[in-house]
């Protein structure tokens, strides 16, 4: 299992959630390295006794209780049981054995993969009837953010006109390097960090403490919870009022990632494991999680759900490759990101007084003497080798991004620019959502832009002897001109690999060039790291509206409630090599609607307990377990997949009127093509007695072929209310059929 943080850093080798690399430990037969054992539920009174029969276990093992105390790195022993330890191989295989251990793995990497996307959801700060208002902004909800800490001088987190702390809250404020208690409050109302597994040589050049090194934890915290900032920019671009989503949320800090020298952050299974524990004793609400697993085990949240928390965690930025989508259990909500309508057009002016538009971060720094013309060249690919030999020393380089991706050869291309003296950078790509990429040039104009732009500048530049440019700073463009939202190309896409059971992502949200805090001020980000936490802004609102919903119901909401439509009706489109129709396995539900998700009139409830019965020992609570599961299916989720349609299968639903006492709603259904849809009732009718009602729906293929996914839905309606879930099935003959050709 790896964990990534889902933001976009200006390096590629960084994908905090972002864009990040994965680290894997190796093993090797004698040495030792970190181990997760789970073992569970918590089984005993007191967290000391849970303590001690783990190291009871691991006596058996090691040979004495010294050997233990000195092998185990960390207890979990609030919201579930286990320990992580060093041990060789043979010694986890040993434990393995144990008939109390469920399993023995590896600690892995996990890394890390605003002023205007609040008000592009409905959650306006001024509007006395949505969301906002009636959950009083979320006051005393408490957030728990695990990623890279927190910066708690920032104005985002002013503890002013804050309430005392809420008396559930169980939490500490763990002090360290740069952080005493002081820097806890009314805001951030516990900090915590955690080291287990975390290679040394990135611990020294960090902060021992909550305290935010990397940026990404202030930036994505800020973002869910953040106080109410006046004039909040990045260097005058995307300014007004930031804020988070639940502006009176209560915030706790769980410390798991830690930055890297290359950029980017690290943690570990151990780490983010640890953290996951504390929370659930700790009295979170909510957790966001912006990073990834990139081998699904997510035992730790699904203790968490069953606690009543509900799970945020980012989709990936591996898009749009399809089956790349990462946190797939059905018990999380799954977050992809969409562009928001707020660009940032910079003009590019040629020698012959045409003017293109194209889009960057690029600002005009305090001793910068104005933009003028400079000498134009062809850089190619602006490799090392491209650039060899050619005098480009203050002129603007033109660098085209064929068959490599462009956060790959930014990087390099800037590098290299910079190197041999240039004075800007027009880099060509296909369409990545990207800006952040632009956000620090080292002094240089940079800009983006795509390929029908530059096969405009490449035939000026053949027809002139000496091509000049001028590019001026970037300013920022918000209205309903732009047809948005989309799906940015880089928000990692399903099938899910491990549950193709569950559509995933469950839903999207905005996540391309978001400003929100970073340290003192302000910075631009893209990746589902910064789509994660406007959802978990907005369950902490739902939460705070209907403190009794379950984690499931809260989903539920959000999912049925959303959008696949932009504000004139028109389909929602997907960024990628080639734009196209959304569709569920680019966004799940579609695009999150706050205000609507706030009185869905239908919830598809499921009792957290129920999860077990779906997995057999694939993912266990206890070591006895149901080895004959349940196709995942079954499951009362609002989505319906089937993977492997082969004959007349029915599927059975329950929904729970949350609405007006006395409803009746009508199925409107658009079947897959390809697929028979028919549901049984088609009219659910409530009243004060007949609250929840089971329907059921009949998926019969059409044809017998090996086909591909196919995509509807199944929409409940009445005058008021539109309660829609998306339906995905392949119709298929053979097991196990690669489709590659």
């Amino acid at each position: 299992m790896a964990f990534r943080s889902s933001s976009r850093a200006p390096v590629a080798s960084a994908l905090i959630l972002c864009f990040c690399t994965l680290l894997l430990l190796g093993v090797h037969g004698g040495s030792s390295r970190l181990y997760i054992v789970y073992l569970g539920d918590v089984k005993h009174g007191h967290p000391n006794d849970v303590i001690a029969s783990h190291h009871d276990i691991l006596s058996n093992v090691l040979g004495s209780k010294e050997e233990s105390l000195a092998s185990m790195i960390h207890n979990y022993k609030h919201g579930f049981s286990g320990f992580a330890a060093m041990l060789t191989e043979d010694q986890a295989k040993q434990l393995a054995e144990f008939p109390e251990v469920i399993s023995v793995q590896p600690s892995e990497t996990y890394t890390t993969a605003t002023t205007r996307s609040w008000d592009f959801l409905g959650l306006d700060y001024q509007m006395p009837n949505g969301l906002l208002h009636k959950s009083n902004y979320g006051e005393d909800i408490i957030i728990g953010v695990i990623d890279t800490g927190i910066w708690p001088e920032s104005r985002s987190f002013s503890a002013k006109g804050y309430g005392p702390v809420p008396s559930r809250w169980k939490g500490t404020c763990q002090v360290g390097q740069g952080w005493d208690r002081n820097n806890c409050s009314r805001k951030i109302v516990g900090a915590r960090f955690y080291t287990a597994g975390v290679d040394e040589e990135i611990l020294k050049a960090e902060y021992l403490s909550p305290r935010d090194y990397d940026g990404h934890g202030t930036h994505t915290a800020s973002t869910a919870a953040g106080s109410v900032v006046e004039a909040a920019s990045f260097h005058g671009l995307a300014a007004g009022v930031a804020r988070g989503g639940a502006p009176r949320a209560r915030i706790a800090v769980y410390k798991s990632l830690w930055a890297t020298a290359g950029g980017g952050a690290v943690g570990s299974t151990a780490t983010v494991l640890a953290a996951i524990d504390d929370a659930i004793h700790d009295g979170v609400d909510v957790l966001s999680l912006s990073l990834i697993i990139l081998e699904e085990n997510s035992f730790g949240a699904l203790h968490a759900v069953q606690k009543g928390i509900t799970v945020v965690y980012a989709a990936g930025n591996f898009g749009p490759t399809p089956q790349l989508v990462r946190n797939t259990a059905p018990w999380v909500i799954t977050v992809a990101a969409s562009k928001i309508d707020r660009s940032f057009p910079i003009v590019i002016t040629l020698g012959n007084k045409n003017q293109i538009v194209g889009q960057s971060l690029y600002y005009e720094g305090k001793n910068s003497s104005g933009s003028s013309f400079r000498l134009l060249a062809d850089g190619g690919l602006c490799t090392a080798d491209a650039l060899n030999g050619t005098d480009v020393r203050g002129q603007i380089v033109l660098c085209v991004s064929f068959m490599v991706s462009p956060l790959e050869l930014f990087a390099v291309a800037l590098k290299n620019v910079l190197d041999a003296g240039g004075s800007g950078l027009i880099f060509v790509q296909h369409s990545m959502d990207i800006l952040d990429l632009t956000a620090n040039c080292k002094g240089i104009a940079c800009v983006l832009v795509d390929f029908a732009t530059w096969s405009q500048i490449s035939k000026y530049m053949l027809d002139t002897s000496s091509p000049v440019a001028k590019i001026e700073p970037a300013r920022t463009v918000t209205g309903e001109e732009a047809m948005v939202p989309k799906v940015a190309a880089f928000s990692s896409r399903g099938p899910s690999i491990e549950y193709p059971e569950f559509i995933k992502p469950d839903i999207a949200a905005p996540g391309a060039n978001i400003l929100a805090a970073k340290r003192d001020s302000y910075a631009v980000l893209s990746g589902t790291s910064m789509a994660t936490p406007h959802v978990a802004g907005i369950v902490a609102l739902l939460k705070a509206l209907h403190p009794d919903w379950s984690p499931a119901a809260i989903k539920s909401a959000i999912i049925t409630t959303a959008s696949v439509t932009d504000g004139r009706g028109m389909p929602i489109m997907a960024q990628g090599l080639s734009r196209k129709i959304a569709d569920p396995f680019d966004y799940g539900g579609g695009h999150i609607n706050p205000n609507a998700a706030a009185e869905p009139g239908l919830i598809y409830d499921i009792d957290p307990n129920d999860y077990n019965h779906f997995f057999g020992c694939t993912i266990k609570t206890t070591v006895s377990c149901n080895t004959s599961s349940v196709p995942g299916y079954l499951l009362n989720l609002p989505s319906i997949s089937v993977p492997n349609l082969r004959y007349p299968i029915t599927i059975s639903r329950t929904v729970t009127n949350v609405g007006e006492v006395n409803a009746v709603y009508h199925a409107e259904i658009q079947g897959p093509p390809g697929v028979k849809v028919q549901v049984e009732p088609s009219i659910l009718m409530f009243n004060a007695a007949n609250k929840v009602i089971t329907f059921h729906v009949k998926l019969s293929p059409m044809w017998r072929l090996q086909g591909d996914y196919t995509f509807g839905s199944l929409t409940w309606h009445n005058e008021q209310k539109t309660v829609r879930i998306p339906m995905a099935a392949r119709i298929t003959i053979h097991d196990f059929y690669a489709d590659v050709a």
